[in-house]
C-alpha cells in the first residue's frame, strides 16, 4: 500500500488544493489510514458518547470524508447522524457506508456553510488541523452551535505543533465561551507513529 497521499496531506497549503487532494485520494483513502490503524474517529466518537448518551440526537459529521468517521459515531450508539463534506469523490464512499441520514456538499470557500443551531453536537475527526481545514474553521463550527452544544474534534501531532490551532481553542477557553469536557492523547495513526489529542468542547 503506497502512502503516497498521507504523506502529501501535511504539505498541502490552499482550499484548492486541498480539495483536489482528497478527490484523488477519494478511492483508496479507507485502505491507506485503514493499513496504519486509523484510531482517531473510534476515539472522538466514544468521548462524544461518554457525554451525550442519546441515540436520537442528531449530529452533524463535518468534513465526513468517506464515512469512517460516521461509521465510529454510529458504532458508539449515534442514530442520527448527518455528513457534509466539500469532496464529492469522498462523499461517494460516505455514502456506501449506509450510516448517515443526509449527505451534502458545500463550496471549500463558502465563509458560512452551517445552519446556526441546528445541531446540538457536531464532530470534526481529523478535519482541522495541517493539510486539511485551516485554524478559522474551529470558530465557525462554534458558531454554529447553540448554547451548551458540544463539539467534538481532533488534533493531530502536526497540528498541535501549529500554535495558529491551539490558540484558536484556549481563547474560546480563557474567555470562558466554552468549557472542555474531555481531553485525552491517544494513538491517532499508530503506524506512522503520529498521535492525537480528542477534545469535548462545550459552547457556554
Amino acid at each position: 500500500m503506497s502512502d503516497k497521499y498521507l504523506k502529501d496531506t501535511y504539505n498541502l497549503d490552499t482550499p484548492q488544493a486541498t480539495r483536489a487532494h482528497y478527490q484523488k485520494w477519494a478511492s483508496s483513502y479507507d485502505a491507506e489510514v485503514g493499513a496504519h490503524g486509523y484510531a482517531t474517529p473510534g476515539r472522538v466518537a466514544e468521548a462524544l458518547w461518554s457525554k451525550l448518551p442519546e441515540p436520537q440526537t442528531p449530529i452533524l459529521d463535518y468534513g465526513c470524508g468517506t464515512g469512517l468517521s460516521g461509521e465510529a459515531l454510529h458504532a458508539a450508539g449515534f442514530q442520527v447522524i448527518d455528513g457534509i463534506d466539500p469532496t464529492p469523490k469522498m462523499l461517494k464512499g460516505a455514502a456506501a457506508k449506509g450510516v448517515y441520514r443526509t449527505l451534502s456538499t458545500f463550496e471549500i470557500t463558502d465563509p458560512s456553510p452551517l445552519e446556526q443551531d441546528a445541531y446540538r453536537a457536531i464532530t470534526a475527526i481529523g478535519v482541522i488541523g495541517a493539510g486539511a481545514a485551516p485554524p478559522e474553521v474551529f470558530d465557525l463550527l462554534m458558531h454554529a452551535l447553540p448554547k451548551h452544544g458540544l463539539l467534538a474534534f481532533s488534533f493531530n501531532d502536526h497540528t498541535l505543533e501549529d500554535p495558529s490551532y491551539t490558540t484558536r481553542l484556549t481563547d474560546w477557553l480563557d474567555m470562558g465561551a466554552a468549557r472542555l469536557l474531555f481531553r485525552e492523547y491517544g494513538p491517532h495513526l499508530p503506524g506512522m507513529d503520529l498521535k492525537s489529542d480528542v477534545y469535548i468542547v462545550e459552547k457556554a
